[in-house]
């Protein structure tokens, strides 16, 4: 039988989506043509359907590109796995509303009866924002790596230092995107320096240091229990296969090297 080509445009119309869309899915390596021309032009045919379909469908359950590259790369049992974290997902998001339209309607009835007090407000208010709260963190990590990071954190925190963490109160988004972007660029001068062949003990190497050292005291605040429990969570982390761990390799082992003997220095200071 015959295959049939389809252009890009045409196989768009006919999938109903967009030609930028095929085109960012080819790039992402999710969805390539079955065929380019001798012009480099993409040409599809209908074996394509399923796979965009399936690409489409798992978009619309909120997973990332790389998941959804991972889920058809894997196939069926890892599909099945992303399934029932989404589910999972879902029915939390379903439990944080419910909680806020509980929260609205106990406030609503309270002013049939004008009974309602500043009181009623304030609840609803704290209910939505501890939801947004849990919205904020979905942006930054999936489900699976957030499970595995709270895991980490049971079996690396002593419950007094658990208690103590939780009595700084919560973790905002704007706490996450700060420390975000100062170990960013703790990453990228650490790289920068390596590239460099820097003396891990010179002037810019203690620096560096520094501010390692700086962004690790005010996380722990010089608690001891804090102290040995984030060593052992980063230690059972980078035990885990890179693929499970929710925060991924984070150096080289040359930046590795150079940054234990940075660090080394700095404490001989």
């Amino acid at each position: 039988m015959r295959r049939h080509f389809y252009s890009t445009g045409r196989f768009a119309q006919r999938a109903s989506v967009s030609v930028r869309t095929l085109r960012f899915y080819d790039r992402a390596g999710i969805l390539e043509p079955s065929a380019r021309t001798e012009a480099g032009y993409r040409m599809y045919t209908d074996e394509d359907f399923p796979r965009l379909q399936q690409v489409l469908a798992l978009k619309f359950l909120g997973l990332s590109l790389d998941e959804i590259k991972r889920c058809l790369a894997a196939g069926p049992r890892r599909l099945q796995e992303s399934l029932g974290q989404q589910k999972a997902m879902m029915r939390e998001k379903r439990a944080q509303l419910d909680a806020i339209l509980q929260a609205i309607e106990e406030a609503e009835r309270l002013l049939e009866v004008e009974q309602s007090t500043f009181e009623s407000v304030v609840r609803v208010i704290e209910v939505i924002q501890m939801q947004q709260q849990n919205d904020w963190v979905n942006k930054y990590f999936t489900p699976e790596q957030q499970q595995t990071m709270q895991e980490l954190s049971e079996s690396s925190y002593t419950e007094a230092a658990r208690q103590e963490l939780a009595s700084r109160g919560p973790w905002t988004e704007e706490d996450q995107a700060r420390a975000s972007e100062q170990w960013a660029w703790i990453a990228s001068e650490l790289k920068r320096l390596v590239a460099a062949g820097a003396d891990p003990a010179g002037e810019e190497a203690q620096a560096w240091a520094g501010r390692f050292n700086g962004l690790i005291s005010a996380f722990t605040q010089n608690s001891p229990e804090i102290e040995a429990g984030l060593q052992t969570w980063w230690q059972q982390h980078d035990e885990l296969p890179p693929e499970r761990q929710p925060i991924g390799p984070r150096y080289t082992p040359e930046e590795q090297q150079f940054m234990n003997a940075a660090l080394a220095a700095s404490r001989k200071a």
